[in-house]
């Protein structure tokens, strides 16, 4: 009778599988792996060697707090020689002693979470378990079985593990972009990701149902949707507000990074954490979707309309001297951000395979929750209304139009002509480059064709502005260079008469403070309205000069003046609006790297910021973080006000830990300045062997 087996000790070469599975920069000092891949172990046993006709070697592995076959969350498999790739398997490597090196692997559609590995050993009907360890489990994109997978390397390099990226903000005339640290691969985000699928409310109601759906990225999309806002009271992640009213947390416009936000959440006893805005939300959304192993994307659209009552049209109305004359729960956002995640549909039956998307900013209930999508991006294109999930929505974001109506001194309404210009501009950061990449060929057809017109006739909608008019007047809103925080600058009403004679018209001019999402503030320019004559194909200018003193105190973080032109046409009787949001620009940030950036070598940046402002800045904070960069945040408090056109600058200290192309971002606080952002790559060479 052979003598039992025993387990000496075990290796599960967390670094070597690691790299294999590209977890290894997760610095999680535990094993990270993605399904579908095998991996290896090293089994020593005590006393005698492993004897294939004599012992029988078997695994279990399990995930979540009830595991079972039939769900899919625990697994016996017994070593064998011809694994299937459909179930968990284990294959011997090699044999050396008392050494034997083992190959495990998971199946394409594994169910992703933590997971405990036993082995139970057996000789001559004697058997001993021993608890090997713990590992995590990822969606795998490289693997061609899983629903995540994506054929090209590059894009999985940036939709997958790259660490940093931008997020475009600004107004569609004016498009800028903020550096982002999502930071998926930073200590504690992986475990904080997995708290939060663990404490959301369907887990909370069914921990055995939440925990066998795991396998599938549309449902884990459709949960991290709903945790990123906190809307539902269901202890998620961020606290939305939109109405510049932040001392009690964060500006929404202050964050550089998700990492802070899911560290200050957790460490909070998972309070909702304040404030975001919809590039926070979609941000964090994306942090969390790739470190569990979607490859996702932060999407801008502009001129987003939110359509609350679903009619594909969005009312405004106006006064004579182009005032908001009242309040409407439809709005335009000067830009939206939502994610795009990458993966199959099979429940959608195999055409909407591809881009989806998901939108975290809490607007709307989907099934009697804050959250939307996944969204199939095809399906928006093709206005197909009714596969899952949310897509009218979305739909009306990028198609609604807009019907401005100026209400006369009489009460009556008129409404005015003007071409549609929702959802222009969708936007996402290029892959490998620091440039925009336009994808709004993804979402609608070209404008006026046919297609264009066979999708809204099947979405029921009659499209109800128009193209560009050749004919009669036309009305249009240009900006002078130089609308920069600190500055007066100039903003015109441009008139074309399009015609053969001569004709007369009346000009108004409206500027005002406004927010990203549509909310108007109070007045900071108007003119008289300025009787004109234009000579048959001609131009004239009707100037507005901002001035800074009088936009300096109702200017909110967002930087925004909307500026509104009317124009009557004193021979049709037609009134005719323009419309144009304008940025107000900050100062730019300099960052120097000074010295040879290398790998866990100490390295100086040195930053710097010029008050372009007449006046003295007050609590100033410089905010640097950087993947493999910066250990978490550094701030700088400067002691000193910086007076008006004076330098703020510092310098300091880095011990760059990744080698490669690597961002630092820097954000600047102050009493009149605020969310002012810079960054800049820097090439960090690895350290010599």
């Amino acid at each position: 009778m052979a003598e039992e087996l025993v387990l000496e000790t075990w290796d599960l070469h967390c670094d070597r599988n690691g790299r294999e599975h590209r977890t290894a920069d997760m610095g999680c000092r535990q094993l990270v792996l993605r399904r579908g891949q095998p991996f290896s172990i090293t089994l020593r046993f005590s006393g005698r060697a492993y004897d294939e006709g004599v012992d029988k070697l078997s695994f279990n592995v399990e995930t979540g707090p009830c595991p079972s076959e039939t769900s899919g969350t625990r697994s016996h498999f017994a070593m064998s020689d011809c694994p299937e790739e459909s179930c968990w398997s284990a294959v011997v490597q090699q044999q050396d002693g008392e050494s034997l090196s083992v190959s495990l692997c998971s199946p394409p559609d594994a169910r992703i979470g933590r997971y405990s590995l036993t082995l139970e050993t057996c000789t001559d009907y004697q058997g001993s378990s021993y608890q090997i360890g713990d590992f995590i489990l990822l969606f795998n994109p490289w693997h061609p079985e899983d629903t995540v997978f994506m054929r090209d390397e590059s894009e999985r390099r940036e939709y997958v593990l790259s660490q940093d990226g931008l997020i475009f903000q600004g107004t569609c005339d004016y498009i800028y972009s903020i550096p982002w640290n999502f930071g998926q691969f930073e200590d504690e985000v992986l475990a904080i990701c997995l708290k939060m699928l663990d404490i959301n409310p369907k887990h909370l109601r069914d921990q055995n149902r939440d925990c066998s759906r795991r396998n599938d990225p549309v449902y884990i999309g459709r949960v991290v949707s709903a945790m990123v806002n906190c809307n539902d009271e269901d202890r998620g992640v961020l606290f939305g507000r939109w109405d510049n009213r932040y001392e009690d947390g964060m500006s929404p416009m202050a964050w550089i990074g998700s990492v802070d936000i899911l560290k200050r959440w957790k460490n909070f006893g998972c309070q909702p954490v304040k404030y975001g805005q919809c590039w926070v939300f979609a941000a964090v959304a994306c942090t969390v979707m790739r470190c569990l192993g979607i490859p996702t994307r932060v999407v801008t659209n502009y001129n987003s309309a939110h359509d609350t009552n679903a009619n594909l049209t969005i009312d405004r109305y106006i006064n004579e001297r182009g005032e908001q004359e009242r309040q409407s729960w439809d709005k335009i956002w000067n830009f939206h951000c939502w994610v795009e995640s990458w993966m199959t549909r099979p429940d959608l039956g195999g055409d909407y395979d591809g881009w989806q998307v998901l939108d975290p900013t809490p607007q709307e209930k989907s099934e009697g929750v804050y959250c939307c999508g996944p969204a199939p991006v095809k399906a928006i294109k093709e206005g197909d209304m009714l596969p899952k999930y949310d897509i009218p929505f979305i739909f009306a974001e990028v198609n609604a139009d807009v019907v401005y109506w100026v209400v006369q001194g009489d009460g009556m309404q008129k409404q005015s002509i003007r071409s549609s210009d929702v959802g222009k501009f969708i936007s996402t950061k290029s892959v490998g480059r620091d440039s925009r990449e336009d994808i709004t060929h993804n979402y609608k057809y070209p404008e006026g064709s046919e297609e264009e017109r066979a999708v809204f006739e099947k979405a029921e909608h009659q499209k109800k502005s128009i193209g560009e008019e050749d004919e009669g007047l036309h009305l249009r809103i240009k900006v002078s260079e130089g609308a920069n925080k600190g500055s007066d600058f100039d903003v015109f009403a441009v008139v074309n008469n399009n015609t053969d004679e001569e004709r007369a018209c009346r000009v108004t001019l409206c500027a005002r403070a406004s927010s990203h999402n549509g909310t108007l503030g109070p007045q900071c320019g108007l003119t008289d309205p300025v009787d004109i004559d234009i000579e048959p194909r001609a131009e004239k200018r009707v100037p507005l000069r901002i001035l800074y003193e009088e936009y300096r105190d109702k200017l909110t973080q967002d930087n925004l003046i909307k500026v509104v032109a009317l124009l009557n046409d004193h021979q049709t009787g037609d009134i005719l609006v323009a419309v144009r949001d304008i940025y107000v620009e900050n100062p730019p940030i300099k960052i120097r790297i000074l010295g040879e950036p290398m790998q866990n070598r100490k390295l100086v940046a040195e930053i710097s910021l010029v008050n372009p402002l007449s006046v003295p800045l007050n609590g100033c904070v410089f905010v640097v973080e950087g993947t493999g960069l910066t250990e978490g945040q550094l701030v700088k408090e400067l002691e000193e006000p910086v007076e008006p056109q004076a330098e703020a600058k510092f310098r300091m200290d880095l011990m760059p830990r990744l080698s490669g192309l690597q961002k630092l971002m820097v954000d600047f606080e102050s009493d009149q300045l605020t969310g002012v952002k810079g960054y800049r790559n820097v090439i960090i060479a690895p350290q010599p062997l």
